[in-house]
């Protein structure tokens, strides 16, 4: 049944690039939205925080705008000197001193507000796990039976992860093993970070582990991910991300933790990424441009120009939309902008944008929607002077006037003829639709 229905989707959305390959796992027709833990609470999650961010997702409005998904990042595992430190059955154990309550009543409580819960995990199995050779749940097998100690993998907080042998069955049914518990935890999305070339045996293992659960569970692969394997990223998974992460690590915290969170740098590189990964995209799996950084005004790094242009960027991409800032301390004017349905519509159509024109500071996207309507963007990516950027209807992908109306403001700017052109501040954006004068010449005519 879900496969049909991906299927039936796939037919109504005109998409460039391979649609066929998407994963079949009835999940993320559309892109996910939603918060994610890493960029503003960084390495010290709590309970309490969780809450408090899934509260404000429910008090923002934002939940109701499709911000659904509370996605609890990394750090959240106790550690000690080697490593992870694990249950019987050789998972992470959750440090309880951050999360008292348990991870199921936290997602209990997500769920409770109507919104959905995000979980993280890195490929491989924990030295600890192998130092006491706890057994694999429900098997015969135990931790030195499946481990390769002759490898680790790349992880960020407490390291020493070593690879799984994936010849051996007892890997598969570790990895089933730890799935059925974020199952039964009530995980609704689950984040793999650490992912690479090498990586691909694990990240299929978690494919077939999450699908036995039973639930459906978003699956997300993190990060850098390389592009010549990116068929198989889009056959496994419903997200990967393309390059490393938009924050700059720049803040006065440890870590380059706290304001700013990212900088306009970081968040322009992401143009040169979505053109080359633009064809890969559609329903069921999604070029990921990591985390949205507005909502607590130019503190996070950007000007408001900057930061609608970050959104635009995202949206014409069709890209998971999960915000990284503190959601308790939203500004006026980026709350607007998170809710604002038009820019929300055109990253929930399912079309990624492609690059028409690249000169410079000057880009202008277009993508065509599946009702014929094309959304262009204009940008000026520089950083300092006014830049007019200008773009033909033959670039866009027709010919003849078109009724323009500008998708931040909602005001129409009338009849076009033949091109577009805005004069744009350093960072600013200009996000229209245009729909050709033949689309409204009436029934029973074509559009281009």
């Amino acid at each position: 049944m879900m496969r049909a229905a991906l299927a039936t989707i796939l037919a109504l959305c005109v998409l460039t690039g391979p649609a066929e390959a998407a994963s079949d796992n009835g999940l993320s027709i559309r892109p996910a939205m939603g918060w994610s833990s890493w960029s503003f609470v960084r390495r010290q999650p709590t309970e309490a925080k969780i809450k408090a961010q899934a509260d404000a997702l429910v008090s923002s409005g934002l939940r109701d705008k499709g911000y659904v998904y509370v996605n609890l990042d990394d750090f959240y595992q106790k550690c000690d000197g080697n490593g992870f430190v694990v249950d019987s059955y050789g998972r992470w154990a959750v440090d309880a001193a951050k999360f008292p309550s348990g991870i199921k009543a936290l997602a209990d409580y997500v769920h409770g507000k109507g919104l959905k819960f995000g979980f993280y995990v890195t490929p491989g199995i924990a030295k600890n796990a192998v130092t006491a050779d706890t057994p694999v749940e429900g098997t015969s097998y135990h931790a030195r039976d499946i481990a390769d100690t002759s490898q680790t993998h790349k992880n960020y907080n407490c390291k020493n992860m070593y690879r799984l042998d994936f010849s051996h069955p007892g890997a598969q049914a570790f990895i089933d093993s730890w799935a059925r518990q974020m199952a039964s935890w009530g995980v609704d999305y689950l984040k793999i970070d650490g992912v690479d070339a090498s990586t691909v045996a694990d990240v299929e293992a978690w494919d077939r582990a999450l699908r036995k659960t039973g639930r459906p569970i978003n699956f997300a692969l993190s990060n850098n991910l390389p592009i010549a394997q990116a068929a198989t990223w889009r056959r496994l998974a419903n997200s990967w991300r393309t390059q490393g992460d938009v924050e700059c690590y720049c803040g006065p915290g440890p870590n380059g933790s706290g304001f700013p969170l990212t900088d306009w740098a970081h968040v322009s590189s992401r143009f040169g990424s979505a053109a080359s990964w633009q064809p890969y995209a559609g329903p069921g799996g999604w070029n990921d441009y990591d985390s949205l950084e507005i909502g607590n005004g130019d503190q996070v790094g950007l000007t408001a120009d900057q930061r609608r242009s970050h959104l635009t960027h995202w949206a014409m991409a069709a890209s998971p939309l999960l915000l990284g800032t503190d959601l308790t301390a939203l500004t006026t004017v980026d709350l607007a902008m998170l809710r604002n349905e038009r820019l929300i519509a055109v990253d929930q159509d399912g079309v990624a944008a492609q690059r028409v024109v690249n000169s410079g500071v000057k880009q202008v996207w277009r993508k065509r929607e599946a009702n014929g309507d094309y959304v262009v963007t204009l940008y000026n990516t520089g950083t300092s002077g006014r830049s007019t950027v200008s773009v033909t209807w033959a670039q866009v992908g027709f010919t003849g006037p078109a009724a323009v109306t500008n998708l931040w403001s909602g005001a129409s700017e009338g009849t076009v003829a033949s091109s577009y052109s805005a004069t744009l501040r350093p960072g600013e954006t200009r996000l229209i639709r245009a729909r050709p004068d033949v689309l409204r010449a009436g029934p029973g005519v074509s559009p281009p």
